[in-house]
């Protein structure tokens, strides 16, 4: 797997710089203090002041730092070491205590002690990881007994597709293999002008089932499961922005899964 996740690595490397930049991520309004988080996590896990929170892939750390402002004690984890850097400068430059650490999910033991109230991870992390097992293992140990799982993620159902036109045809595969599906992007989903020099990208599929197994096999309870038919991102083209600041497709006669959630708790010891 090394040769994928170096891959990988040179691209999301790369993104930082213009992520920071983009509209998209709007660094300007976070820094006056506007949020990075959706009315969807928020409503899920509700008051966070005290609570330990653990934020896996946390690319640049505004997602980590929005739920710091909200009174977490906040650490967020990515394998981007600019992704780190910038999300270490931006907890000093807005004055808000945050840990950050460099590392790959899978090596986190290695990095990181403890357990955690909540463990935290959401939109478009899944599919650069090639182990659901383990990742659930991962889940598993940093949560506390009686700790809070949450997850928000775009529907694997969606990654089927490919846009042609205002038309989605089916091009990919739906179920999990070991070897990844190899990519050539030009741009990414936050600056789809961009130029890229690393445009190659290694990424793998995970079915709903096989996510919810993984976790259940690890003894997480799931509590809450949903889908939903609206996105926070512009997955593709046709598709456009509604009142309450969700996309969704243009056509009304696509009935799709965009988005789903899952909330589980680890259960008390004794």
């Amino acid at each position: 797997m090394e040769k994928f996740y170096r891959t990988n690595l040179k691209y999301w490397n790369e993104l930082v710089g213009i992520h920071s930049k983009s509209r998209h991520y709007d660094l300007e309004g976070f820094l006056r203090g506007e949020t990075s988080l959706h009315s969807l996590e928020l409503e899920a896990l509700g008051d966070v002041s005290e609570r330990s929170l653990l934020h896996l892939q946390c690319h640049f750390g505004l997602d980590t730092l929005s739920w710091a402002r909200l009174g977490a004690k906040a650490t967020g984890v990515d394998f981007s070491e600019n992704a780190i850097q910038l999300a270490r400068h931006l907890s000093r430059q807005v004055r808000v205590p945050a840990d950050f650490i460099h590392a790959n999910v899978y090596d986190l033991q290695e990095h990181l002690d403890g357990e955690f109230d909540i463990v935290y991870t959401s939109y478009g992390v899944i599919n650069w990881l090639h182990d659901i097992e383990g990742w659930a293992e991962i889940v598993s140990r940093y949560l506390r007994p009686g700790g809070i799982f949450f997850m928000a993620e775009f529907h694997p159902f969606m990654w089927v597709f490919e846009q042609e036109g205002e038309d989605l045809v089916v091009r990919y595969n739906y179920w999990h293999h070991r070897e990844p599906s190899y990519f050539e992007v030009q741009g990414s989903y936050a600056d789809k002008d961009a130029f890229i020099e690393n445009r190659g990208t290694y990424e793998w599929a995970h079915p709903i089932s096989s996510i919810i197994s993984a976790l259940l096999e690890v003894g997480l309870t799931l509590k809450e499961f949903r889908e939903y038919p609206f996105s926070v991102d512009e997955i593709y083209s046709n598709m456009e922005t509604s009142e309450d600041g969700y996309l969704r497709f243009k056509r009304k006669d696509y009935h799709l899964p965009l988005m789903f959630s899952l909330k589980a708790t680890k259960p008390s010891q004794g």
